[in-house]
């Protein structure tokens, strides 16, 4: 994926989490796809990071790969 199809899949799940969000009240199954949602953008958000360094440094940002949801998830803010 190039940096505009990643930017494109977050605007995607920003919007899904969005309309999803709208309802007060959250089904069990909406719960969970919001949370999927929050860790997945949260992977691409590190991926684009990741190409961004590597870019920065002179690498190839294609060699950047997604890193798996329990450690973008439990990084440090």
């Amino acid at each position: 994926m190039d940096d505009k199809e990643i930017r494109s899949k977050i605007d995607a799940l920003v919007e899904e989490e969005h309309a999803l969000r709208d309802p007060s009240e959250h089904t069990d199954e909406q719960r969970a796809r919001l949370r999927q949602i929050e860790e997945e953008r949260d992977q691409l958000w590190d991926l684009v990071r990741q190409r961004d360094a590597k870019r920065q440094y002179g690498e190839d940002p294609d060699e950047a790969q997604p890193r798996p949801e329990p450690q973008v998830e439990n990084y440090l803010q």
